[in-house]
């Protein structure tokens, strides 16, 4: 199996506790409403939305995909970091095994506050 990594770091000028809130804690219901067009709902199908959940993401009418699972990995309220694992989609398209993702909303620097996204890529 290889394994492909890369990371981003994308600049907002929203607090990172603000992020964190409504993209982590509150992404379910939040989501469908800020993006109607491309996600229909955010379905919890085990779990309460720590460690272990598992949730499904369905995707709008003019995607090219139906849906994904990701399984929660981790969160940290005080350090502001997410971790989840895709484990099924049909984006991987028989590519990868699973994609397991990092996320740190870090505290601002100099006023822009930073998102690092890191993902790793199990290929088949």
């Amino acid at each position: 199996m290889d394994v492909v990594t890369y990371e981003m770091e994308v600049a907002a000028t929203i607090p990172p506790t603000r992020i964190f809130k409504s993209f982590v804690l509150e992404g379910n219901t939040i989501l469908p409403k800020v993006l109607p067009q491309a996600i229909n709902s955010v379905d919890v199908l085990e779990g309460n939305g720590g460690p272990g959940t598992i949730k499904q993401i369905n995707f709008g009418e003019g995607s090219q995909f139906k849906h994904v699972k990701e399984r929660t990995d981790a969160i940290d309220k005080e350090k502001l970091t997410y971790s989840y694992t895709t484990i099924e989609c049909d984006a991987l398209m028989g590519n990868f095994e699973k994609i397991c993702n990092e996320i740190k909303f870090e505290v601002p620097l100099m006023g822009i506050h930073l998102q690092v996204h890191q993902q790793i890529l199990h290929c088949w």
